[in-house]
């Protein structure tokens, strides 16, 4: 994460005051977001976007004086992880009989995949079926569900190496995904 939020930094010294923020502050943040939404994986995406926002506002972030940046890091996580709880309570399962648009080829493969997509976690299955199987854009998913781009990212990339390795498992190749 750190990576990515120091190529989105122009100069040297925002680079620095940026690995200096983070090295400071990571774990309080972890430790918030987690407290508040109570499940690791969660907290792991409400820190990472946690992150993202402090690199987008950065110009009012590094204007701070160094004592007050704990402060507005541990609010811009709370807020990160109320907007996820929030979002949450605003998606709505496919319903059990939901019945997913049907691929004429490889039908037997294209069913194997849509059934290991709904033994995924909720928070997964919900992204990866319109991600793969109704083929929208993490935008598209993202509006669609009140949720940041960032975080539909991180769940489709993580839904995939949970689909991987069923995949996997079963001796299927995964460029099926």
């Amino acid at each position: 994460m750190l990576a990515i939020c120091l190529a989105m930094l122009e100069t040297e010294q925002d680079q620095r005051r940026f690995t200096r923020l983070f090295e400071a502050h990571e774990k309080k943040i972890y430790a918030v977001v987690l407290r508040i939404l109570g499940d690791p994986t969660r907290a792991e995406d409400a820190a990472q976007q946690t992150w993202l926002k402090l690199v987008q506002n950065w110009d009012r972030v590094s204007a701070l004086p160094w004592g007050e940046t704990e402060g507005y890091t541990v609010t811009v996580a709370k807020n990160c992880a109320l907007d996820i709880l929030r979002s949450e309570r605003k998606t709505v399962a496919f319903p059990e009989g939901w019945d997913p648009p049907a691929q004429e080829e490889r039908q037997e493969e294209y069913d194997y995949l849509v059934s290991l997509i709904r033994s995924l976690p909720e928070n997964y299955r919900r992204i990866l079926e319109l991600k793969l199987v109704e083929e929208q854009t993490n935008r598209e998913i993202a509006r669609r569900l009140g949720m940041n781009e960032s975080t539909v990212a991180v769940r489709v990339m993580r839904g995939r190496t949970m689909l991987k390795e069923r995949l996997e498992k079963e001796g299927y190749a995964y460029d099926a995904v």
